[in-house]
């Protein structure tokens, strides 16, 4: 991978970026591997060095200070990272489960329903959930969703399609509790 600095950078601001992103990159991808999976360290590290880029003037000057601070920026891209995972997984759960159903008096058929909606979208990978939760729960246009994904909006529609039929196919494959009826 290679550090291409926006057009009309100026020439030491450049040559600075480039020294540092030569220096610190393998190592600062190797860090962030041990941290997190493998597809999205990349990511990770391409997000620090925009960062490193667009605040090149807070970098310090010594090659061992700049690292240090590299991988301080990619701790914190990491944790935000994972609050955001916890963030939109717990929100996703929470209105599938809606608690307080059971006491409000919800036919025991809806309650029945939810917990096996609940099983079945835990089955979902991340990103099916994902989609579903950007149209769902977000309210979000197929073409809006996509962008929010950087994707074109017919992967985004394939996206939803496969995810729809993942979680049509893990709620008829829950299985019901011994002597409930069909």
């Amino acid at each position: 991978m290679t550090a291409d600095p926006p057009a009309g950078a100026e020439p030491a601001a450049e040559a600075a970026f480039r020294a540092l992103f030569e220096a610190a990159y393998d190592d600062l991808l190797l860090f962030v591997e041990r941290r997190t999976h493998a597809l999205a360290a990349e990511d990770v590290v391409a997000e620090v060095f925009l960062t490193a880029w667009r605040r090149l003037d807070d970098v310090p000057p010594d090659l061992d200070q700049a690292r240090a601070w590299l991988f301080t920026v990619a701790h914190h891209v990491l944790r935000n990272s994972r609050r955001s995972d916890n963030r939109q997984q717990a929100v996703a759960l929470r209105i599938l489960r809606e608690p307080g159903a059971a006491e409000s008096g919800a036919p025991p058929d809806d309650i029945a329903a939810r917990i096996d909606l609940t099983r079945a979208w835990a089955r979902l990978s991340p990103g099916d959930q994902q989609v579903l939760t950007l149209t769902v729960f977000e309210d979000l246009t197929g073409p809006q969703a996509a962008r929010v994904l950087g994707i074109s909006a017919t992967a985004f529609s394939l996206r939803l399609l496969r995810a729809r039929r993942r979680l049509r196919k893990h709620l008829t494959a829950v299985p019901t509790e011994p002597g409930a009826t069909a």
